[in-house]
């Protein structure tokens, strides 16, 4: 059955999240779709992680989230205090940057200032984006101690999405 034009503007502005297919028109509707997020650490095991699943809830849907990291493994501990907030990222699995490349972001936030330097460049993202966040990972303290410092950077994280990308939005549609 075939779609006119019409018809596929109507369906594309109810639901926003379907491309259309007519490449003249991708760009006007890019800001009706859901931005696609890639967040790069070093490690993707604790702050690219915890972006990843608190952007997932505080975004409304808005975003279609993802997280790699240059050197991938996910730390207990991230798991733990997103966890204690009503986030489970139990099921994440640490991924290499490698996975992505070639694919189209929106946005490509670096959380670490290794990352920043040594990540490779997304040339079809709309936007690069970089803040640095302490690695809480590897650091020599207790049990306890180091659950506080996790729990630190966790809010830090929460609180710079939170003014970035949930009110206001980051960029005007």
């Amino acid at each position: 059955m075939l779609v006119n034009l019409r018809e596929k503007r109507w369906r594309s502005s109810l639901h926003g999240w379907f491309k259309m297919s007519d490449k003249g028109d991708d760009k006007s509707n890019l800001s009706r779709q859901k931005k696609k997020i890639l967040f790069l650490c070093t490690n993707n095991s604790a702050r690219s992680q915890m972006a990843e699943g608190l952007l997932k809830v505080l975004g409304n849907n808005d975003y279609e989230v993802y997280c790699a990291g240059i050197s991938p493994r996910v730390n207990p501990y991230a798991i733990k205090v997103m966890a204690e907030i009503g986030i489970d990222i139990s099921n994440s699995r640490s991924k290499s940057i490698d996975v992505f490349q070639g694919e189209e972001f929106y946005y490509v936030v670096t959380l670490c200032d290794h990352a920043k330097k040594i990540c490779p460049f997304f040339p079809d993202s709309k936007e690069h984006l970089h803040k640095n966040f302490t690695d809480p990972v590897g650091i020599e303290e207790g049990e306890d101690e180091l659950l506080n410092i996790f729990r630190g950077v966790r809010d830090e994280i929460k609180d710079w999405i939170e003014k970035t990308f949930i009110s206001p939005p980051l960029l005007s549609e």
